[in-house]
Order: structure tokens, then C-alpha cells, then sequence
């Protein structure tokens, strides 16, 4: 397999290897008598410091260590999708069937099946010149994805040989004649190096949104296609069902989930309910455009740090083909511990809060991953896949001020913090309109206002600015109490008060109120809108804010988030209607009084 060295010296998952000159950094080796997976990240003249991706008790100084002379690559094909892998790819359940419900040390399974045959359907033709990313023929996938086989980045020549039929991943579906004279032949299957990004033409600007079907992220903090943003937030404040939304609702096409380091039992919840979910968009399981990476906080420490960049290959896979793919990280913070210790175990010099020095780098590097781009693929083809990432990070004690969080902050473009008083309150999602913000405001502008909603952004300063006068106001209301206010001012209160409580209050666990398309968010927010101006109105004539308090109409805007999208805009039309009516009968009535 490869030259051989031996054990030095083992300390947890770090293992020093003696006899590794000509040893390359990331190289992949096996270690011990069982061939434990190990990647280098450090050479030092003839030793060679290895991370172990397995427990390493037992382990004994003088037993060989192989090299592998390949960096921790992972496999990309078809079969990757409906799949559960663990932080270095490989499928939880092959494994639980060959060793049972404990993996076992030194086990290796193939990644994707080696036996199964996928019906290959040729686009190309023979005689054609390809470059590059350029798409051969498709693979019915799932039931909702069709996968298409790309040339490899690194190709270029003519297609001498196209088959069509039923192949595994391991057969010649295709040779390639290059401009050296070579023939190449070309399989469905595909490695690549997890730590190095794959290829492409050009990085587009952040102009369409992800569309989430969470009010308080599409309308307030939206995040763009090949964006990046954070949800961080203390125990309890709903980080893991924020993220569990997402990959539902996101109008993303293929999601990769990466339990990064969470609770078992957590992560046991997410294998166990994710199966079971029905994708709104295809009304087939959820699971047919998933694939799920579990390393939980009892799995190895070293696989951990591995497994973010397991996902975001896969991920970046998935775009050349020219789909949209969002990423959720559960939890940055876990993958952030797995480096320190790591870090610790190297003795190297420690940063802020025992964290390495190149935290910040590594986090960089990972989110500068995402991104909305032209696929390598000849010019004629076109294509635009986007990868979009959002990490969960769970500060200690939900103090934003620590490291892993303040250094997100610094590379992410949409920043949702949640808050745990609300939590406390049961205000969910968690998000602090406050705190929270996004970049990309200015670039979805023009998109958000399209023909049918011109108003959308200006609708969203508007309530910004009044929860903002709420918060300002709050501090007086503590010292006096809202009966001291000027009735414009307590108008102001009852207002973001009715945004706050009917329009960013979402309930993630009921049939309707779970997902919101934007039109009924518009239309949501128009109606509170129409309400406030009228409300002022009546305000400047004189009308007093309790008979405004205890308007019937009060109830239908209480209960409209419980109306189904399609069934929205009669609804809207209704209550306008009705408001109308309720605010001239009030005011006729004083003005009879």
C-alpha cells in the first residue's frame, strides 16, 4: 500500500510517527495493527504528527504506521444523497449493518456503493469536444434530484467513447481522447480533497435570496443565495429547530445537514425525524435531496474538525452540477473545540480563550466556500449553482463576546442572534430584531421589490423603525408606566406590539404557520401596516387608544398567520375590508358622542 513508519508517542488522538520522511501535509495513513484512519498536520524533519479520526486506546509505540500517499479525499458520485455518513464519509448505516449498533475500530466501508447499478442516460455525444465540468449524461438519483456526471475539472479533449445502460460507479462509462494524445477513461465516480475548494469560473454577485419561510428571516434579515450567515445563541434559545426549518423550508434543491459535535441523543432526534419529513417543494421525503454527516460529542475528536469539510465538498459537488445547495453547521462551535484541542495536543502557542492562533483563518476559510457562481462547463452551457452556508454557534453561557463568535461576525453576511430572554418568554424563533442584521439588504433590494410587492423594502424600514421607537419607549414605560404616555406613543407600543406577537412569532411545529411564502409575509405586514395608519388617524382626531385596543378586527389579525398561503390573499382583501369599517363606525361614533 504504501512506505511504512512506526509509532513514537500517543497522546489522545494525536499520534507521532516516526520513519515518514517525504511524508506530505494532509496525507492520509493508516496506523497501528488495526489501520486506524489518520491525516498528518505536522512534519518535523523525520516524525510525522497524525490525527487519529478514531479512538486510540490500545494503541502501542512501535506498531507500523502506513502511508497512504493520497490527502482525506472524499468519494462523488451517485449515492450520496439519502445517505448518513459519518465526519469522514463513511455511511453509518453500511457500517451498522457489518458491525452492529458500535462501530467498530479500523472498519472501512466504501463510501458509495461499489455494487449498485445506476441507469446512466448520455447528453454528450461521441465526437464532441469537452472541457471541464462539462455534463456527460444523468442519473435518476432520487426521486427529485437527477444527477449529472461531470468531466472531471482537470479534462479537456474528445469524447471517443459514450456507453449508455446500467453501470456502478466503478465502471468506464466514457474515454476521453486529450490534446496530449491521451486516452482517459472516465467513470461515474469522482474523488476530490476535502481542504481544497473545487473549482470555478466566476463568483456572481448576492442578488436572489434564499427564501426560508421564516417571517423574520425573508422580511427582516434576509440571507442571499450563496450567502453565509450565523445563528448564535445560549442552551435552550432554539439554535437546532432554527436550523431544522432551513433545511426544510429553504427553496434550496439539495440540503447537506453536518451535526457537528452535538448530543447524541440530539442527533439521534434528527437521523430519526428527518427520514420522516415531507419536502414541501416535490411532496416526496425530505431525505431524497438530504444527506446527513453525524459526528456527535462522543465520536472521535479529529473526525469532527473533518467533518465541516466533508459537507462543503460535497456541497460544492452538487452546485457544479448547477443546483442550489444550503449547508447547515451544527454547531462551529464543537468543530471550533475539536481544533483547540487538537491545537493543545500539538503544544502549540494558544490564542484568546486557549483557542489556536488560526481560528480565524479556518473559519474564513470554510464560509469563503460558499458562494453563488458560473460552473466550470463550456460557455455554451451556462450553468449557475449556488452554495449556501449557515452555522449554528453555541457561545458559553450565550456570551457573544467569546471567540468563535466574534470571529464568525467578522466573515458571515446575515448575523441571526438569538436571544435567550425571549426564549424565557417564549417568543420564537428567538431572533432579536435588535441585534440581529444582514448585508445583503442593498443587493436583494431590487429583487424583493419586484411588480407585485413595490413597497416590500420601505414596508420593512417602517416596522423596523417602530420596534426600534418600542425598544427606546420600553426604558420610559419601566420608570412611569404606558398610561403616562402620549397617546401617539402608546399607539406606537400597540403597534410593534402587533408585529412582534402577529407577524415575527412563527411556530415551527404547526401544519400552516410552519412555512409562510413571502406574498402572504407582504400581505401579513400591509395589513399591521394599514392598521397603524389608520389607528393614527383616528389618534389625531381625538379618539382615545383603549377604544382602539378593543377592536374586534384585532383577533382576525391575531389569528391570520393560521390561514393557508393559497388562501391568503381573499383573506387579506376581508380584513382590510372589515378594519375599514370598524375604524369609521369608531369614528362616527364620537363624532355622535
Amino acid at each position: 500500500m504504501g512506505e511504512e513508519g512506526v509509532i513514537e508517542k500517543i497522546a489522545g488522538p494525536l499520534v507521532v510517527a516516526d520513519k515518514m520522511r517525504g511524508c506530505e501535509m494532509y496525507e492520509v495513513i493508516k496506523v497501528g495493527e488495526e489501520g486506524l484512519m489518520g491525516e498528518t498536520i505536522r512534519l518535523d524533519g523525520d516524525f510525522a504528527y497524525i490525527q487519529v479520526y478514531e479512538d486510540t486506546t490500545g494503541l502501542k509505540p512501535g506498531e507500523p504506521v502506513i502511508r497512504t500517499k493520497a490527502p482525506l479525499s472524499v468519494e462523488l458520485g451517485p449515492g450520496i444523497l439519502k445517505n448518513f455518513y459519518d465526519g469522514v464519509q463513511r455511511p453509518l448505516e453500511e457500517i451498522g449493518d457489518k458491525a452492529g449498533d458500535y462501530i467498530t475500530r479500523g472498519i472501512y466501508v466504501d463510501a458509495i456503493d461499489r455494487t449498485k447499478k445506476w441507469n446512466f442516460t448520455p447528453t454528450a455525444e461521441e465526437g464532441e469536444e469537452i472541457v471541464g465540468g462539462d455534463i456527460l449524461g444523468e442519473v435518476p438519483e432520487t426521486k427529485v434530484i437527477t444527477h449529472k456526471i461531470l468531466a472531471p475539472p482537470w479534462i479537456h479533449g474528445r469524447i471517443v467513447e459514450l456507453k449508455e445502460g446500467e453501470f456502478t460507479v466503478n465502471e468506464c462509462i466514457a474515454r476521453v481522447q486529450t490534446s496530449d494524445g491521451e486516452d482517459v477513461e472516465l467513470k461515474m465516480m469522482q474523488k476530490w480533497p476535502v481542504r481544497k475548494g473545487r473549482p470555478y469560473k466566476e463568483k456572481l454577485d448576492p442578488e436572489v435570496p434564499l427564501l426560508t419561510g421564516q417571517r423574520i428571516n425573508d422580511t427582516f434579515f434576509p440571507i442571499a443565495k450563496g450567502g453565509t450567515g450565523a445563528i448564535p445563541g445560549g442552551f435552550g434559545t432554539g439554535k437546532t429547530v432554527m436550523q431544522h426549518q432551513l433545511a426544510r423550508w429553504a427553496n434550496a434543491q439539495v440540503i447537506v445537514y453536518i451535526g457537528c459535535g452535538e448530543r447524541g441523543n440530539e442527533m439521534t432526534e434528527v437521523l430519526e425525524d428527518f427520514p420522516e419529513l415531507v419536502d414541501p417543494y416535490s411532496g416526496e421525503k425530505l431525505m431524497e435531496r438530504s444527506s446527513l454527516i453525524a459526528n456527535t460529542s462522543n465520536m472521535p475528536v479529529a473526525a469532527r474538525e473533518a467533518s465541516i469539510y466533508t459537507g462543503i465538498t460535497l456541497a460544492e459537488y452538487y452546485r457544479d452540477m448547477g443546483y442550489d445547495v444550503a449547508i447547515q453547521a451544527d454547531s462551529t462551535s464543537r468543530w471550533a473545540e475539536a481544533l483547540r484541542e487538537i491545537s493543545g495536543r500539538l503544544e502549540e502557542m494558544p490564542g484568546e480563550e486557549g483557542f489556536p492562533a488560526y481560528l480565524a483563518t479556518r473559519l474564513a476559510d470554510f464560509y469563503e466556500r460558499a458562494g453563488r457562481v458560473k460552473t466550470l462547463c463550456s460557455d455554451s452551457e451556462g450553468r449557475i449553482g449556488s452554495v449556501t452556508v449557515v452555522g449554528a454557534v453555541s457561545p458559553p453561557g450565550g456570551d457573544f463576546s467569546e471567540p468563535v463568535t466574534q470571529n464568525t461576525l467578522r466573515v458571515v453576511g446575515v448575523f441571526w442572534a438569538l436571544d435567550s430572554t425571549l426564549a424565557d418568554r417564549r417568543h420564537f424563533p428567538a431572533i432579536s430584531w435588535l441585534r440581529s442584521y444582514s448585508l445583503y439588504l442593498d443587493n436583494l433590494r431590487e429583487w424583493f421589490n419586484k411588480p407585485s410587492s413595490p413597497d416590500f423594502t420601505v414596508q420593512r424600514e417602517e416596522m423596523m423603525a417602530l420596534l426600534q421607537k418600542e425598544a427606546e419607549l420600553q426604558e420610559i414605560v419601566q420608570l412611569v408606566g404606558a398610561d403616562a404616555l402620549p397617546a401617539r406613543e402608546r399607539g406606537t407600543l400597540e403597534v410593534a406590539r402587533m408585529i412582534r406577537e402577529d407577524f415575527l412569532q412563527q411556530n415551527a411545529y404547526h401544519a400552516i404557520d410552519s412555512f409562510c411564502s413571502l406574498e402572504k409575509q407582504y400581505l401579513m405586514a400591509k395589513i399591521i401596516r394599514q392598521w397603524y395608519d389608520y389607528a393614527s388617524e383616528a389618534i389625531e382626531h381625538g379618539i382615545e387608544i383603549e377604544k382602539l385596543g378593543g377592536m374586534r378586527i384585532k383577533d382576525a389579525i391575531a389569528r391570520m398567520k393560521y390561514v393557508p398561503s393559497e388562501e391568503f390573499r381573499e383573506k387579506y382583501e376581508e380584513i382590510i375590508r372589515d378594519m375599514k369599517d370598524e375604524f369609521e363606525v369608531i369614528k362616527r361614533k364620537e363624532e355622535g358622542g
